[in-house]
């Protein structure tokens, strides 16, 4: 299958195909090993062998942010499809999928092993997916190798920590300011964030060539991540005297089709 014809799956077609497929994808194959079904506890899949938990090995060297300004409820997205030719990317490490609380928009969080690979993806097959939607979008890359240390101190499932909890909410966040990261005060933000509410995981952002500072969060309910969203991290941008852009995320929604792209938050 060509890139075209993935980017040109009508909204009908896809509503077909989740109908036909929605039974078979919830079985994962790896080595000759079937996975437990997504019905199944949580801990339970930790103990299968995977893809997940090969790629969960893999070390990024480059984060990408996408969202696409589409308003499609997820189960209608041609995910499957998408998946199919993103798995293909040079560098593609994992990806967990990002459905926008009220608004529908669709996005993913990205791994790669190269900064270089990072910036063929966004500059190069991001946009031919995004205009096979007929729609705006997004793109952002993160220097992942700076911000290892102050990630694995916050449970950073993409730095090989395994979580604990299913995450039923993401929130992305980006403080407009030009600041390397070795200059950041994660040190004193870290601590402050383990006694989040809800809070399973973070991991630190920060922008390549801009220095901006963020972070992908993974929330226990959709609840606590709104709380963050819309009552805690603004008085984190206040103390920076920056604006910041924040993005609310339901995880409930996009769990299979993370899985099927190795996201290291269900291992």
């Amino acid at each position: 299958m060509d890139n075209s014809s993935v980017f040109n799956v009508g909204v009908n077609d896809a509503k077909l195909r989740t109908r036909r497929n929605v039974l078979g994808a919830i079985l994962t194959t790896s080595g000759g090993l079937v996975a437990t079904t997504v019905g199944a506890t949580f801990l339970d899949k930790k103990s299968a062998s995977s893809p997940q938990t090969e790629r969960h090995k893999m070390i990024p060297k480059a984060f990408v942010y996408t969202e696409v300004q589409i308003n499609v409820p997820f189960k209608d997205v041609p995910w499957r499809q998408v998946n199919e030719a993103i798995r293909k990317q040079p560098g593609f490490i994992n990806k967990t999928w990002l459905a926008g609380v009220s608004t529908n928009s669709i996005g993913g969080i990205y791994a790669f092993d190269s900064i270089e690979n990072a910036q063929k993806f966004v500059t190069g097959y991001f946009p031919k997916e995004a205009g096979g939607f007929g729609a705006a979008h997004n793109t952002r890359i993160f220097d992942a190798e700076i911000v290892k240390e102050a990630s694995l101190g916050l449970n950073s499932p993409h730095f090989g920590v395994t979580p604990q909890k299913r995450p039923g909410a993401f929130v992305y966040t980006e403080v407009q300011v030009n600041l390397p990261f070795e200059k950041a005060p994660w040190r004193e933000r870290n601590p402050i964030l383990k006694g989040q509410k809800g809070l399973i995981a973070k991991t630190w952002l920060s922008g390549l060539h801009t220095h901006t500072i963020g972070g992908i969060d993974a929330f226990d309910t959709l609840e606590n991540a709104k709380e963050f969203a819309l009552n805690i991290f603004p008085k984190t941008a206040l103390n920076l005297n920056a604006a910041f852009y924040t993005r609310l995320f339901d995880g409930s929604q996009t769990e299979e089709a993370s899985r099927e792209m190795y996201s290291p938050f269900y291992i």
